[in-house]
């Protein structure tokens, strides 16, 4: 009995010297910068860095393959830790958020039929494209609302997706969930959009949604800042240039442009500043100016939206902010 305890002790005891020295032959050496990257990563592990999680990510970044500011749900903050563990130049991160394309509510955008079977959007669609009217129209079961990682987006007793704009961090898995490919991350200095997708013709889409675009080309020919341009049909909005001034919202017929902007300013022009050159009046795209030559020109309240195109253009800085224009977002789905 005793033979035997001595026995397996020492077999014991020469497996563990053997895993002793395996382990001090094979170890691999953990770079402590991982660790403290790891720990001022938000911890989301949504994958919009590119990588499978934040320790993937914390990895390539202690190894150089990845740049300080890729974490887009950190923003600047967690850019600037981490470039500081590496020794390295901050770079600005640029805050996307996620926009959804459709504004046909369940009253504007009616059903063809009832979908009855699995409650998600990659199953409806597969179903002849699911049971929405348009068929380039959100289907509304709440897909993209579940894979939100940051509970951004509720679907609405319309069936139409909100965004919250505070919880949005623009990881983008939304993006690649929606099978109409309705989501688009878009830059948050942009709070105009438009809420339509569908690429048909004004009689096509007015019999399938009464919120959609039907290509009128009026916002094109308001917008003063050159941002807005059509796809065919459709009308785009090209996030350079656009200032979110919300002209295109306020002459867009059917609703399908939405302007987040709750309060603008009305335009004020000094009569003692003013000389006159008319440049103010020639820019409003909206005709609230007016004036003889050389002399102060007035702004009409009434037409005026806020804009703020004339002031950039007054050689003087005559024009600043006047009454305080004060209303409810305009929203294609609201």
């Amino acid at each position: 009995m005793i033979e035997a305890v001595v026995v397996l002790g020492g077999l014991g005891l020469v497996a563990a010297l053997g895993l002793s020295l395996a382990s001090l032959r094979f170890r691999v050496e953990v770079d402590p910068r991982v660790e403290a990257i790891e720990a001022v990563l938000p911890g989301a592990n949504c994958g919009a860095c590119g990588y499978a999680g934040c320790s993937a990510f914390a990895r390539a970044l202690a190894g150089g393959e990845a740049p300080p500011n890729a974490c887009i749900p950190g923003g600047p903050e967690v850019a600037r830790a981490v470039a500081e563990i590496l020794g390295v130049e901050a770079a600005d991160v640029a805050r996307r958020l996620a926009v959804v394309h459709c504004g046909g509510t369940r009253d504007a955008a009616p059903d063809k039929g009832i979908y009855q079977g699995v409650p998600d959007c990659r199953a409806a669609v597969l179903v002849g494209g699911g049971p929405k009217l348009c068929p380039y129209g959100c289907l509304g079961l709440g897909t993209c609302e579940r894979v939100c990682p940051f509970h951004a987006i509720r679907v609405g007793p319309d069936g139409i997706p909100r965004v919250d704009r505070q919880r949005c961090t623009g990881c983008g898995k939304c993006v690649g969930t929606c099978p109409k490919e309705l989501i688009e991350l878009l830059p948050e200095d942009n709070r105009v959009h438009v809420r339509c997708a569908n690429p048909l013709r004004g009689k096509a889409v007015g019999a399938v949604c009464s919120r959609g675009c039907i290509g009128c080309r009026r916002c094109e020919k308001a917008c003063p800042f050159g941002a807005m341009a059509m796809d065919g049909a459709l009308a785009r909005i090209d996030p350079a240039p656009c200032t979110s001034c919300g002209v295109c919202a306020t002459v867009c017929p059917t609703g399908a442009i939405e302007d987040l902007v709750e309060v603008r300013y009305r335009a004020r022009i000094d009569a003692e500043a003013c000389i006159g050159c008319t440049k103010c009046a020639r820019v409003c795209p909206v005709d609230a100016i007016s004036g003889e030559k050389k002399k102060p020109h007035a702004v009409d309240p009434d037409r005026c939206v806020g804009c703020g195109r004339c002031a950039g253009e007054c050689p003087k800085g005559a024009i600043g902010r006047g009454e305080l224009l004060v209303r409810a977002p305009r929203e294609a789905a609201g």
